[in-house]
């Protein structure tokens, strides 16, 4: 059962609503509902809901969660439309390439229902104003691809007592679940921690199919709706798991832990704590950073094991010695690469990496970062102090350094 708190807090708003004619006419499949009729109806009129991030699972929350009639949506997002977005991002088209997001998907949920009120908030979520953010909207629904900011929605939600429909997606595979620490077990019940950086391939490293974000998005719109409404059973204590692939679902149980660092009887977090230095994801990375000091390549031990797009581009235009070794997959090398670069997939490492000289700097690079960093890790155990990763990858030597090279 969906708890009461929430039902009785949207139900007395409610009651100051009506729904006009131009309303009745938009809802009338929801009407004819028993489960929600024109009194759950205005219960959707009286909410308030926050989605945090407008790409590939915001795109479906927000085209359904206007289209149902949810009174107010607030829109977390500080990104432009990319083209490399249009693939599963439905919110946008082609003419939006290069505008805020949030200003192109306004325009497009107006179109869809007049009747919504949008609230736009176009920053990055952060420590600083996660928390009064959350406190303003009745749920949160969590459409973010990174793992600071499911941290920080899930610590603000806890912090605050609200409800995190959230989801997540990878290739082919989608998560779904709603934690509730007042009536269940929240995110860190299940990850405790933030992982490392770079053990854990970002959507733009791994790949995800296009219409993945939709399934995902559709069946958290479905569970925020629920719990607007007050009817089904939520996915509360539950985890949704979806292999694409295979067309299947499966549901696994989940229980509060009592060791929880947020949401135990006992919590080590009391208050929201920056997340981007201790699990940055590798698309950050591809952001305009400012220029490292001048590495001495003469001398080795002076060789970081990161180096910046501007940095390489120096060296390249100086014609210093130095390999530059692409380990990505052969499909992805016939998208683009850096001229003159080596190709050697990562798979391919262990029984080539002596075809690599030791006596010149070797730059790493990937599509963002993760594979790039994992082999210098490999190459400098066997020897090659010098390796290096290519910070942002051929996303950031796109982007920042030759726009000629395709970006996927």
């Amino acid at each position: 059962m969906i708890p009461t708190m929430l039902l009785n807090e949207i139900a007395a708003k409610a009651e100051s609503l009506d729904l006009d004619h131009a309303e009745y006419q938009r809802y009338g499949r929801h009407l004819t509902l028993p489960q929600v009729g024109p009194q759950g109806q205005k219960r959707l009129k009286a909410s308030r809901v926050l989605l945090v991030g407008a790409g590939g699972l915001g795109s479906p929350l927000a085209l359904y969660l206007a289209a149902a009639g949810v009174g107010t949506l607030g829109l977390v997002d500080d990104d432009e439309v990319d083209a490399s977005n249009l693939q599963r991002q439905v919110l946008y088209g082609h003419s939006d390439v290069g505008r805020p997001k949030l200003e192109a998907a306004a325009e497009r949920l107006r179109d869809v229902n007049p009747h919504v009120n949008l609230e736009l908030h176009q920053e990055r979520l952060n420590a600083d104003n996660a928390q009064e953010l959350v406190a303003a909207y009745d749920l949160v629904a969590d459409g973010t691809d990174n793992f600071p900011t499911r941290y920080l929605v899930n610590d603000a939600c806890v912090l605050v007592g609200r409800p995190n429909v959230w989801g997540a997606i990878l290739r082919f595979e989608g998560q779904l679940s709603v934690f509730w620490a007042e009536h269940g077990p929240c995110y860190r019940c299940l990850f405790p921690e933030p992982p490392p950086p770079g053990l854990v391939p970002s959507c733009a490293e791994g790949g995800v199919l296009g219409v993945l974000p939709g399934i995902i998005g559709s069946l958290q719109a479905n569970e925020v709706i629920k719990l607007l409404l007050g009817e089904g059973e939520p996915m509360i204590g539950r985890l949704l798991l979806f292999d694409a692939l295979k067309l299947r679902f499966r549901e696994l149980k989940l229980r509060r832990s009592p060791e929880c660092p947020i949401c135990s009887d006992e919590p080590r977090i009391t208050s929201l704590v920056a997340y981007s230095d201790a699990c940055e994801t590798t698309e950050d990375s591809t952001k305009e950073t400012d220029q490292p000091a001048e590495v001495d390549m003469s001398d080795e031990n002076q060789m970081p094991h990161e180096i910046t797009v501007e940095q390489l581009k120096s060296w390249l235009d100086e014609e210093r010695e130095l390999t530059i070794v692409d380990v990505r997959e052969p499909h992805e090398h016939q998208i683009g690469m850096i001229d003159g670069a080596v190709e050697m997939p990562m798979g391919q490492i262990v029984e080539r990496w002596q075809e690599l000289p030791t006596d010149r700097p070797c730059v790493v690079v990937c599509h963002h970062g993760p594979r790039a960093i994992r082999t210098v890790g490999y190459l400098r155990q066997q020897g090659l102090s010098q390796a290096t990763n290519l910070g942002g990858g051929m996303d950031a030597w796109s982007l920042r350094i030759d726009p000629a090279v395709p970006r996927y």
